[in-house]
């Protein structure tokens, strides 16, 4: 057992803020093409979201079943797999030159579909890994308030945004750059507030979870970045794939995790460096691609 983490309850308000906002934000250029999109030219989003709901829960929870990775570590990882993509998986598939239509379809659709199958992938891979199965029992996970939650900081505001985006489109051309720069400030803030709170505890873990982290990140871009190699997928479509898969939600996985289990300090380490590192992993691939020509 891992010592839980410093955290003022008070905060979950803020931090469910954020992660509203975000989704606002992210949601204001939306429109219901986005999601026609996936059913007249399919294969891009479909095989992203395949590799994302099914294809990373399960190597994630094979990966560390076989290296027995201590059970809340495991458990944090599980959770982030069953995140839906990033929000700024969109900013950076555009910065790699990659299909912003096929990055933004993505997050539409897996940020509906997480209501649904983040809970559900959640308990059930910690229930097939038998390291993490009595931790997982003894945690008392309860899939329909998770539903709910992710229904309240992910789709409420992501409709909302929709209609917001479609009535007044004015409006979403002065705040949408501001709100995104303002959203992505505040969570690495609070990050960075709550790091500081658990200084000591961050340094005598760090060896045992910023290598997880790591390697789990890389994992999730070679699904991505295979899926799309294997499909035969047009360069700009591969790489909207692979980040899209790459960038988790974390912040999901914080709310979640703040909410229902305030004492798991070691699925809180796990999901909030996740947080920090897939920003500098996506940002430095989408650099790297940004100068491969590819036409």
């Amino acid at each position: 057992m891992i010592a839980a983490v410093a955290f003022e309850p008070r905060s979950l308000i803020l931090l469910n803020l954020i992660l509203a906002l975000m989704m606002f934000g992210v949601s204001l250029s939306l429109r219901l093409e986005d999601f026609k999109r996936i059913v007249l030219s399919p294969i891009a989003p479909i095989a992203g979201l395949f590799a994302q709901f099914f294809l990373l829960p399960l190597a994630t929870c094979l990966f560390t079943w076989a290296l027995n990775i201590d059970p809340e570590l495991a458990l944090g990882m599980i959770l982030v797999a069953s995140c839906p993509g990033g929000s700024f998986s969109n900013i950076m598939t555009w910065l790699a030159r990659g299909n912003v239509a096929v990055s933004v379809s993505m997050t539409a659709v897996s940020s509906l579909a997480a209501a649904i199958l983040t809970p559900v992938n959640f308990a059930f891979y910690g229930w097939l890994n038998p390291h993490t199965r009595e931790y997982l029992t003894r945690i008392t996970i309860e899939p329909s308030s998770i539903l709910i939650l992710v229904l309240l900081v992910l789709a409420l505001p992501l409709v909302l945004g929709m209609v917001t985006g479609r009535r007044l489109p004015n409006l979403v051309v002065r705040i949408q750059k501001p709100l995104r720069i303002f959203s992505l400030l505040v969570l690495m803030a609070f990050v960075a507030i709550a790091f500081s709170s658990n200084f000591a505890l961050f340094l005598e873990r760090f060896h045992s979870f910023f290598w997880l982290v790591a390697g789990h990140n890389l994992l999730a871009l070679f699904l991505g970045y295979g899926m799309g190699l294997m499909l035969k997928l047009p360069v700009a479509d591969r790489r909207a794939v692979t980040l899209e898969v790459g960038i988790q939600n974390s912040g999901l996985g914080l709310v979640i995790l703040f909410t229902f289990f305030p004492e798991a300090g070691g699925m809180m380490l796990i999901t909030a460096f996740w947080g920090v590192w897939h920003l500098v992993s996506g940002l430095t691939l989408s650099q790297i691609w940004a100068r491969i020509p590819y036409e």
